[in-house]
């Protein structure tokens, strides 16, 4: 969901001390410490998220083959990774946590997983068709937020797409209990969101939906969805 220091194609140890990669002292862990912990079980909780499943379906459809496809904050690799590789895409997955990494690539070894920030990402010449961007963000500050969007848009081809996904909320900096983990999250009311995409990242909001989900977890607790399907402009539209 946020990442480390810098980009490693290896497995070696996270830098340290960054507020939202690792913990806080107090209990309350940073991304990384937090994915590493829950691993495999995200997948389990996730990934039939139907919502996720129709936007890459989406996406797939309007991609030409062997398109160049970032999926930030890609997790174990499925669902995103996964489907996009069997569609015959280059994609590329970025995490914070080395265990989401090593599980990526094990899973899904047709693509290239990296253990990374997201904010420190350095895109390939020629940028990405495409990214996918599902959950990301919310263990950033509002402001750093706001930054990892407008760097994704600068990253698509004219006509790219970014596809992304958030929980909409209206808070800043608030501790919760996830997965029965402590984590400190930040976010934005649907229509705020909404309004970063266009007025800070100038993409066209071509379509976006708010759902509701249960994690497929003991206890899971219903989670409010906000998904959007992005496009940045053309040369000759400009």
């Amino acid at each position: 969901m946020s990442g480390t220091h810098e980009e490693r194609d290896g497995a070696a140890g996270r830098d340290g001390g960054e507020e939202g990669v690792s913990g806080t002292g107090d209990g309350v862990l940073g991304a990384a410490e937090l994915f590493d912990g829950v691993g495999i079980d995200y997948e389990r909780a996730f990934g039939r998220l139907p919502a996720q499943l129709a936007a890459v379906e989406w996406l797939e459809g309007r991609l030409s083959p062997g398109s160049r496809v970032l999926d930030a904050g890609c997790g174990t690799g499925r669902p995103v990774a996964a489907l996009l590789d069997a569609a015959g895409h280059a994609v590329t997955g970025l995490d914070v946590s080395r265990t989401m990494v090593e599980l990526a690539r094990a899973r899904v070894p047709g693509a290239r997983f990296v253990q990374a920030d997201l904010r420190e990402h350095v895109p390939p010449a020629g940028g990405y068709d495409a990214v996918c961007a599902f959950f990301p963000l919310l263990m950033m500050e509002r402001k750093e937020q706001i930054a990892a969007l407008r760097r994704m848009a600068s990253w698509l081809v004219p006509g790219g797409l970014l596809v992304s996904a958030t929980v909409p909320a209206d808070v800043e900096g608030i501790e919760i209990t996830w997965m029965g983990r402590r984590a400190r999250v930040s976010s934005f009311s649907a229509e705020a969101y909404l309004g970063l995409l266009r007025e800070e990242c100038g993409l066209e909001v071509l379509h976006h939906e708010l759902s509701v989900f249960r994690p497929e977890v003991p206890g899971g607790e219903p989670e409010e969805h906000l998904f959007c399907y992005a496009r940045r402009g053309t040369a000759s539209e400009g």
